[in-house]
């Protein structure tokens, strides 16, 4: 989500940017603009429609359907970031809203689609075969999970897409002060109708109160979008976020965002 781009997409890119002049935080206060498996206990989601043909799935390309990610249920491959797959709906002013772990074999080309939004592309950098969007989500899923990718479901409709991550055991940490437990969030709005109406820092609010109170452990919920991308900027502090510090990432320079449990006293 960049300039006029999506509402917001927070994800690092992946090209050196140049180093320019950095936005202004004051830019902030502008609204934003536009922008697996199946947890246990509930039934499949009806993404009829959405199935990524069995032929590309067994393509050379990518990597055989059936991996040891795969034959993992949610809860095992969660258990860094307490169980995503099983912390359930919640309550959000647009509706019930739901973190639902990725199934590659059924998310596949719903996910691809979006990563080939251009408002998304930018971003992301997924754009083309929906084998690359497909390697991208079995590199989470064979991880140890401490980065569990899921689809926002809003009323029963998936929208959206996130990543949540355990910050203090990503590189993230080698540029800025992690705690223990620090926990990650990257997103993407899905379609064009759900974008640049203020729902995405309302999802991001509910999310972040739902890491948590599902996550103890956890005394933040931090982010870094790029520093330029002001709309993104804006989402994160409507959503009870605060601006740490500039960061030099090795694909950009970001704005680190921290929604602590406890409020910090800014005065």
């Amino acid at each position: 989500m960049q300039g006029q781009s999506a509402d917001p997409v927070a994800r690092p890119r992946r090209t050196r940017r140049p180093r320019g002049h950095a936005v202004r935080l004051r830019h902030h206060r502008q609204p934003p603009v536009l922008l697996n498996r199946r947890p246990i206990g509930h039934p499949p989601l009806p993404f009829s429609g959405e199935h990524a043909p069995p032929d590309l799935l067994r393509g050379a390309a990518v990597a055989p359907v059936e991996t040891a990610a795969d034959s993992r249920t949610p809860c095992a491959a969660s258990d860094l970031l307490d169980r995503v797959g099983s912390w359930g709906p919640t309550a959000t002013p647009a509706g019930m809203f739901h973190l639902v772990p990725v199934q590659v074999e059924r998310d596949l080309c719903l996910v691809g689609r979006w990563m080939n939004d251009p408002a998304v592309a930018a971003f992301w950098e997924l754009a083309g075969p929906w084998s690359m969007t497909a390697r991208h989500l079995r590199r989470q899923l064979a991880d140890d999970g401490r980065s569990v990718p899921c689809l926002g479901v809003l009323e029963g409709r998936p929208m959206s897409y996130w990543e949540i991550y355990r910050a203090d055991l990503d590189p993230l940490a080698c540029h800025y002060p992690a705690r223990p437990h620090d926990t990650g969030i990257h997103l993407l709005i899905g379609g064009d109708a759900d974008r640049g109406r203020g729902l995405g820092s309302r999802l991001l609010r509910a999310v972040a109160d739902l890491v948590l109170d599902r996550r103890p452990a956890c005394a933040r919920v931090v982010a870094e979008p790029d520093l330029r991308n002001t709309a993104s900027i804006a989402t994160f502090l409507s959503a009870g976020f605060r601006f740490l510090a500039e960061a030099d990432l090795p694909t950009k320079r970001a704005a680190l965002m921290v929604r602590d449990r406890v409020p910090c006293d800014l005065s």
